[in-house]
């Protein structure tokens, strides 16, 4: 049977004739990928966020600061403003100016977010000694901060870690 099959399968074959190759048109090479809108973009968000905005400059001297992003509710800030997270690490400012200041913060931010802390004191001042511009530190501070996506909380800390002149930062992890 299978010898019935061959031949008349070569038999229904015999005038196909096979098929030429197309000619083929030769590909152009896809230009490589580069990122040149994305690091425009991070370098416009990062220039942005280091300047100050008008708003920014309303903080006092004895001014308490808080700041909450949604989501996190209003016992999650409490708790922070009362000191009931341990401070895993701690940047002092003091002496700073304002252009060191927002290099050192970020720095300290990013190695605490990489470091997985959970909760931070930033210690930037009363800006007692800023005469009439008020405390610089504590606006540039409170910029950055409510700026930053991985800081979730912050408020002014209690007297004996600060008071007015430090912060309690509460971070994503």
């Amino acid at each position: 049977m299978k010898d019935d099959d061959k031949r008349l399968f070569r038999a229904a074959m015999t005038d196909v004739r096979r098929l030429r190759p197309a000619a083929t048109r030769p590909q152009k090479k896809k230009p490589k990928a580069r990122a040149t809108f994305a690091r425009r973009d991070e370098a416009e968000v990062l220039r942005e966020s280091l300047q100050l905005r008008p708003g920014d400059l309303l903080v006092e001297t004895g001014d308490e600061l808080t700041f909450r992003r949604a989501g996190v509710g209003e016992s999650v800030l409490r708790k922070l403003r009362l000191g009931q997270f341990r401070c895993e690490a701690e940047i002092d400012l003091h002496g700073y100016t304002v252009t060191q200041a927002k290099a050192e913060l970020r720095g300290f931010l990013e190695a605490m977010v990489r470091g997985q802390c959970r909760c931070v004191r930033i210690v930037h001042g009363k800006g007692l000694r800023s005469g009439h511009r008020g405390p610089v530190l504590k606006h540039t501070v409170n910029a950055i901060l409510q700026r930053t996506d991985d800081v979730l909380a912050f408020a002014s800390a209690r007297p004996v870690d600060g008071g007015t002149g430090a912060l309690y930062v509460l971070l994503k992890y």
